[in-house]
């Protein structure tokens, strides 16, 4: 009989989730795709390069002038440089980049904290490499770092920092302070982090994503770890890169040769032709942004308590006041009973604490958010 080696890990709860939303006819607001397809142009793209040939194995670290395009857009964007032969490397979805980037630092009894709740590939990336996770709990209500919890997590067995911003599943954005009270506490330690970033265009009231890499001593340590996914509404795809200083990347390409060694060679010459123009990222903000608002606007006719996310495309819910059922099975009944999806917050923390949230996706066509959000504003608890 095969010893797991994820003797606790199931049928993640998205695909549970999903499932069920299918099964009782529900609107699935839980896992976190876009319910709309990309742009047409990049359609044509991909047909073009797959006509034209474009079809064996892209090269190991990815197709140069997709690399170029993204080191372009990193510094158009952050004004940070990357060398784009030497420092971006393209992978098959940026859970790919995660795994790579924990494998090419972590070693069997090394620590590695991970800030809760933390998307569910993190811990055991972690496990496998024979790290020990070491959990700190996020600020409520606003999910902000506890960073005198961080510096108390530290030891001399730390290696990792698991970072994620804009934050799955609350939202919250990193600010400058965060960024540097973290260089302060790594700084003369060999300490590296692991940085999620897939939500990097998706960001609300003005504020402005701060990649951990546009700080200094930051850059030096991190994976940057990104995705094209939920840029441009290809989830399917899988197209993600890793950003990294070079001493950094050669070590995270040994782990990319042998997981996927290349990722799929047409689409990332259309993608690169297609990132040409800015615009097609630059404003993603607004676009997310308006789904946002309608979506919170007609929260407020509901009995949930909630402040706005102020980035990613979700939106996390309080109901603690009305019930004290748990997370998990308000979320299966709210799928059964009432005929929208969510995701209980509960399954982002190690232990299943449950603090009264559900999270919801509201990247989805407007016609839709506003379906659901006549399904919640009817009486239920």
């Amino acid at each position: 009989m095969i010893s797991s080696k994820l003797p606790d890990v199931g049928t993640t709860i998205f695909t549970v989730m999903s499932k069920l939303a299918t099964d009782c006819n529900a609107i699935n607001l839980a896992q976190g795709f876009p319910g709309f397809d990309c742009f047409p142009f990049l359609h044509d793209l991909v047909t073009k390069y797959i006509s034209e040939g474009y079809n064996q194995y892209a090269p190991m670290s990815g197709v140069p002038i997709f690399k170029q395009r993204i080191a372009e857009k990193t510094k158009l964007v952050y004004g940070v440089d990357f060398n784009g032969e030497s420092e971006v490397t393209v992978v098959s979805g940026a859970t790919e980049a995660l795994f790579a980037a924990v494998t090419a630092v972590v070693r069997p009894g090394d620590e590695v904290i991970l800030l809760e709740p933390s998307y569910d590939s993190y811990a055991p990336a972690v496990v496998l490499n024979g790290g020990v996770p070491v959990y700190v709990s996020l600020n409520l209500p606003d999910f902000s770092v506890d960073w005198d919890k961080v510096k108390s997590a530290i030891t001399d067995k730390t290696r990792l920092i698991m970072v994620n911003t804009p934050h799955n599943p609350c939202g919250y954005v990193w600010t400058q302070e965060d960024l540097d009270t973290l260089a302060e506490l790594i700084q003369g330690k060999e300490i590296y982090v692991v940085s999620d970033e897939v939500y990097e265009h998706i960001t609300f009231d003005g504020r402005k994503h701060l990649p951990l890499f546009s700080h200094p001593l930051l850059k030096e340590r991190t994976f940057a770890c990104g995705s094209f996914g939920k840029t441009f509404h290809i989830t399917g795809w899988k197209i993600g890169y890793c950003l990294a200083p070079e001493k950094l990347t050669v070590e995270f390409r040994k782990i990319h040769q042998f997981l996927t060694f290349s990722t799929a060679t047409p689409l990332q010459y259309a993608l690169a032709d297609f990132m040409v123009e800015p615009s097609r990222y630059l404003h993603l903000n607004d676009f997310y942004q308006n789904k946002r608002d309608l979506f919170c606007q007609g929260l407020k006719n509901t009995p949930f308590e909630f402040t706005p996310s102020q980035g990613s495309f979700f939106q996390t819910v309080y109901y603690g006041h009305l019930s004290q059922e748990s997370d998990y099975d308000l979320a299966i009944r709210m799928t059964k009973e009432l005929g929208v999806a969510s995701i209980p917050v509960s399954v982002f923390y190690h232990d299943k604490t449950d603090h009264k949230l559900l999270r919801f996706c509201f990247a989805k066509e407007d016609d839709v958010l506003e379906k659901a959000l006549n399904l919640l504003q009817k009486p239920f608890f």
